[in-house]
């Protein structure tokens, strides 16, 4: 065999270097009595350490669900079927048991969720819950580990963390139950931590304050971070890339600085146009972007965001019948507009506005 055959060939104890964590054409449907629900089609990323992404998107974007796939909390719901591939710093997820993946929950990979009110057992303290996340992962005794939950509750902003300990979630308030979910994800240093509309219904300042404590552990721990939101403010603010979710697909990736100057999807020029901000008069209106989220069980033919999208007929009907693939290296979008029809709306029609 030739030295040319040989190139490529991966031989037998060779590592493939993959990123810390990397979704591979990551599917999610769940089997209802009105119909599939497709909630993740066919999308990829990846996440390095010490990087976070940023997943944008309305409600019913796949945002969430895509977070869970990567937890494998879909695993417990039987009508719930997904496909592809998730590796965890060399480890496949799909495939890998209910037990490997249970140890890895908690410790390795955490999630800070939406609603710690919900998310927290009201029956126990809060320092018996952190306790137990601990213990489940290191198997030391209670004394160590409520050692180690007061340090991670004063180290996450709880003043009289002794205390607080001993309080329940419903005597926080609702700041102090999402620094007490924190310290609960963290208390494991998990090498990714995935954080699900963290500031939501919260005061602007402790809005900025959970921002400031999520990155300050970040750069401690190193960890991965994975930010779900609708908020793109948040977004600007921490995230190194961002993923634009709509109908459950991916519709634009990339770089942060990238996405927010130089947006090539319609749906990304929507949600950016509907910002409020400082520099404007406040008399000035919001521009929404008009319609609805599709069904997932019904989604429209062709480009899943053309009955909402102005630009729809500017491409010989292709968005009514086909459907748009991601292309594109570091910055990529799946959208039918030629690249350079999109750069001339974006900076006559789109620019001005935003």
């Amino acid at each position: 065999m030739s030295t040319d055959s040989l190139a490529g060939l991966t031989m037998p104890g060779d590592r493939i270097t993959r990123p810390f964590l990397e979704v591979k054409d990551l599917t999610v449907r769940f089997e209802t009595d009105d119909g599939v629900v497709q909630a993740v089609s066919d999308s990829s990323f990846s996440v390095e350490r010490g990087k976070t992404l940023g997943i944008v998107g309305e409600s019913g974007s796949g945002k969430s669900v895509t977070s869970l796939a990567v937890l494998g909390l879909h695993r417990t719901r039987s009508n719930a079927k997904v496909g592809g591939q998730i590796w965890l710093d060399d480890q496949e997820l799909v495939t890998a048991s209910d037990e490997e993946v249970r140890k890895l929950r908690g410790g390795k990979m955490a999630m800070i969720f939406q609603d710690p009110l919900s998310a927290m057992h009201p029956y126990f303290t809060v320092g018996a819950q952190i306790v137990e996340a601990y213990r489940v992962h290191h198997g030391v005794g209670k004394k160590e580990a409520r050692v180690r939950a007061i340090d991670m509750l004063k180290r996450v902003g709880i003043p009289q963390p002794e205390k607080r300990y001993s309080d329940y979630a419903h005597q926080f308030s609702g700041g102090m139950r999402q620094r007490a979910m924190i310290a609960m994800a963290l208390v494991n240093n998990p090498q990714l931590l995935i954080a699900d509309e963290p500031t939501t219904a919260l005061d602007v300042t402790v809005q900025a304050q959970i921002l400031d404590l999520i990155r300050d552990l970040q750069e401690e721990f190193g960890s991965a971070v994975i930010m779900i939101t609708h908020d793109l403010g948040v977004v600007a603010e921490l995230a190194d890339d961002v993923l634009v979710m709509y109908g459950g697909k991916i519709i634009e990736r990339g770089p942060a600085a990238q996405v927010f100057h130089s947006p090539q999807h319609p749906y990304t020029w929507g949600l950016l146009g509907s910002m409020p901000r400082l520099d404007r008069d406040v008399r000035e209106r919001l521009n929404p972007v008009k319609g609805s989220p599709p069904s997932l069980i019904n989604l429209p033919g062709g480009c899943a965001f053309h009955p909402r999208c102005p630009y729809a007929g500017r491409n010989g009907n292709r968005s009514f019948n086909e459907v748009p693939v991601l292309r594109g290296g570091v910055h990529a979008v799946a959208c039918h507009l030629p690249a350079e029809s999109r750069r001339e709306i974006f900076e006559q029609e789109v620019a001005p506005n935003l």
